[in-house]
């Protein structure tokens, strides 16, 4: 018996040191990784209660104003594309949100969507910026429409990319990364053992078009949310999703001029979600590209860019009116 547990133990001791050896990731340095990933646009910005957001503020300074937020365990880099399209002709502010990128952690510890549309909005009044266009892919979009109900005369159009809050079917199989933010034990070993693999695993299971799928955008990934502070505040987010669904019921009060921009092959929020939308939200507009996944900003750059400057561009006589974008929506 005692033979039988020295085994157990030592496979155990094995099966610990080969876990640690395959994953082990300590936090990066902040200073590499603002030196890496920040750019000579961005800048950081003392929001107030010791919380400093990393934004960039490109473009045409005297443009329409849109405001771009990432999707979950995503940073601004994603908005790239849209920003080298639409930069000529508008003010383009995009931001990592608190718990991402070279952001980190909100220091209150609060994930919910009043502190995702406060930190935003604390910032956006600290740039001056009073009207503009919001956009949002995934949590970011989720982010979008919370804000549209917070601040409905602050927003010229509100444009869902991909966005979360529709019901999910509990059987989908989601991308590795978000499996294992959800699972208790898992995503407190994630506080440390984080390998790049995983990241390039959820990456290329969230997208369709996997040019998108590059060494430097796996690094990315994997650096920033190493960024010391995010891999927590990611635990602390996914714990309290159970009640992001709590405005659903609201939707139909939102008078914003409405795009819904979706990938028709979006494995992490089914194409469903814009149908849900579009029913849900008085007069929206949805444009659906085939074969693309998730991340339509990326993988379809230059349809989805052309297609949001179409809608930024047409006059609405009034709320709720909103013309035809063509076949697709």
């Amino acid at each position: 018996m005692k033979r039988a547990l020295k085994w157990i133990l030592g496979l155990l001791l094995l099966a610990v040191i080969a876990l640690f050896a395959w994953g082990y990731s300590p936090d990066t340095d902040p200073a590499a990784m603002k030196a890496k990933y920040a750019s000579a646009a961005s800048q950081f910005v003392d929001v107030g209660g010791g919380l400093t957001m990393h934004v960039r503020d490109e473009g045409k300074q005297d443009g329409p104003v849109l405001v771009l937020l990432h999707g979950s365990n995503a940073s601004l880099h994603t908005w790239e594309p849209w920003v080298a399209r639409l930069g000529g002709k508008y003010r383009i502010i995009s931001l990592d949100q608190i718990g991402h990128g070279l952001t980190g952690p909100n220091p209150t510890g609060q994930y919910d969507s009043a502190a995702f549309v406060g930190t935003l909005d604390a910032l956006l009044t600290k740039l001056g910026v009073t009207r503009f266009a919001l956009a949002g892919n995934s949590m970011g979009g989720y982010v979008a429409w919370e804000y549209a109900l917070a601040h409905p005369g602050k927003l010229t159009h509100l444009v869902l990319v991909d966005a979360a809050g529709p019901p999910q079917d509990p059987s989908k199989k989601l991308p590795i990364g978000f499996r294992i933010a959800q699972t208790p034990g898992l995503n407190k070993l994630a506080l440390i053992i984080t390998p790049r693999s995983v990241f390039e695993t959820s990456l290329r299971q969230s997208v369709s078009n996997q040019a998108i799928v590059t060494p430097a955008a796996i690094d990315r990934y994997w650096e920033l949310n190493r960024y010391p502070g995010n891999r927590k505040a990611t635990g602390l987010r996914f714990a309290g999703y159970s009640g992001r669904e709590a405005n659903v019921g609201r939707l139909g009060e939102i008078k914003t001029p409405t795009l819904i921009l979706w990938g028709a092959e979006d494995k992490l929020i089914p194409v469903s979600g814009a149908d849900w939308f579009a029913k849900a939200i008085p007069g929206a507009q949805k444009i659906v590209y085939p074969g693309i996944g998730h991340l339509p900003m990326e993988e379809a750059a230059d349809r989805s860019a052309a297609d949001l400057d179409a809608f930024l561009s047409n006059p609405f006589p009034s709320p709720g009116k909103l013309p035809s974008l063509g076949p697709n929506g």
